[in-house]
């Protein structure tokens, strides 16, 4: 699957190992590790994932799965059964996946890149934001958040909330559509 997509094995590690949270090792099938990318890529096969699985494993295997989410990585699986007879459909999901990861072909301009990291964080908060949590997130300084966050407001992405005295605005409130995308 990776060969056709990617043309190359770089970044690409077999059988990683990872040490959870109980300090034994796990053995995961991929892991593609790239500078701003932690995947893991698991096969997942019919018998041993899910015929054979009692309580006790299906638990571990929910655990594992989310204690390596905590540290950051992303994990996605596939059937083996669509590994062996259907790879175009593996390939194709991968792409998808991998796809925001790659450096689009024209780059964007600072002020695109920093609208959308700040929708990404209003997806990831699900509440609204600050220009303080724009500036601790971003490493912006506050004029500069507050004239991202307005734009924001201006393209329809946002709304602004006044404060309790309805002087200032102290908070942009992401509008439903920007919520949905969680």
């Amino acid at each position: 699957m990776w060969w056709p997509l990617r043309g190359h094995f770089e970044e690409l590690h077999p059988e990683y190992e990872v040490v959870d949270w109980r300090g034994l090792s796990y053995f995961c099938d991929f892991a593609w590790l790239t500078p701003y990318t932690r995947l893991i890529i698991e096969i997942k096969g019919f018998g041993p994932h899910v015929r054979n699985m009692d309580r006790q494993k299906y638990c571990n295997e929910l655990n594992r799965e989310s204690f390596l989410a905590a540290m950051g990585y992303q994990v996605i699986s596939f059937a083996y059964d669509d590994v062996a007879s259907r790879p175009e459909v593996c390939i194709t999901l991968l792409r998808l996946l991998i796809a925001r990861y790659l450096p689009e072909s024209s780059p964007l301009p600072l002020p695109d890149v920093i609208k959308k990291e700040i929708v990404r964080l209003a997806c990831l908060l699900a509440r609204p934001l600050r220009p303080l949590d724009v500036e601790q997130h971003l490493g912006i300084n506050h004029r500069t958040a507050v004239r991202s966050l307005q734009s924001l407001c201006a393209d329809g992405w946002f709304s602004p909330v006044s404060g309790a005295e309805g002087k200032h605005i102290v908070r942009y409130q992401p509008q439903p559509h920007v919520l949905q995308r969680l």
